[in-house]
C-alpha cells in the first residue's frame, strides 16, 4: 500500500482531511516535522474526524530522519510538486511508494525533490486568458486524494501476480 507523507505540513485541516483519507484507504501517514501546528490543534481533530484511531501516524523530527526510515523500509520516493513535469496518471505506481507532498506555502525543497525517484506534478488547465496567472496548484488534502486514489486504482486494477489464487 503506498504510504502518503507530508512535509512540514502548515494548516491543520488539512493535514486532518488527508488523515481521514488514509484512514479510508488504510495507508500510512508520514508527518516529517516541524510541523506548524500541535497534534493537539482542534481543527485538526475536527477535519480528521473520529477516524483519528484507524490512522497508522508516523512522525519524523526532520527530512533526514524521515530519509533514513525511507531507506531502511524501501520503496521508491515519489516527489509530487508544482515544479515537476511528470504526469501522475501516466506514472506506474507500486505498492511499496511513498507518495511525498510539500508545504502548503512553498512545496517540497529542492534538495528532497532531488533525492525522490521520480518526480510528478498534477496537470492543470491554464486560465483562458493571457493576462491571468493561472491555479499554481491544488488544496494539499485534494492532491493527496488524487494521486492516492490513482496509485490505489492502478494497483487494483493489475492482474494477480503469476501463482496467486484470487
Amino acid at each position: 500500500m503506498p504510504r502518503v507523507v507530508l512535509f512540514q505540513p502548515e494548516i491543520p485541516p488539512n493535514t486532518g482531511n488527508v488523515a481521514r483519507t488514509c484512514a479510508a484507504t488504510a495507508s500510512d501517514l508520514h508527518l516529517i516535522e516541524p510541523l506548524g501546528f500541535s497534534l493537539e490543534d482542534r481543527y485538526l481533530r475536527r477535519a480528521g474526524l473520529d477516524y483519528w484511531p484507524l490512522v497508522r501516524l508516523h512522525r519524523h523530527r526532520d527530512g533526514a530522519a524521515f530519509l533514513k526510515e525511507q531507506g531502511r523500509l524501501g520503496g521508491r520516493l515519489v516527489a509530487l510538486s508544482a515544479r515537476a513535469n511528470g504526469d501522475y496518471t501516466l506514472f506506474p505506481f507500486e505498492d511499496d511508494d511513498w507518495l511525498l507532498f510539500g508545504r502548503e506555502s512553498d512545496g517540497l525543497p529542492q534538495g528532497l525533490l532531488e533525492r525522490a525517484d521520480a518526480r510528478l506534478t498534477i496537470p492543470m488547465a491554464m486560465a483562458a486568458q493571457q493576462d491571468q496567472a493561472g491555479v499554481r496548484s491544488l488544496n494539499l488534502s485534494v492532491a493527496v486524494g488524487v494521486v492516492l486514489f490513482e496509485a490505489l486504482r492502478q494497483l487494483r486494477a493489475r492482474p494477480p501476480a503469476s501463482g496467486s489464487v484470487t
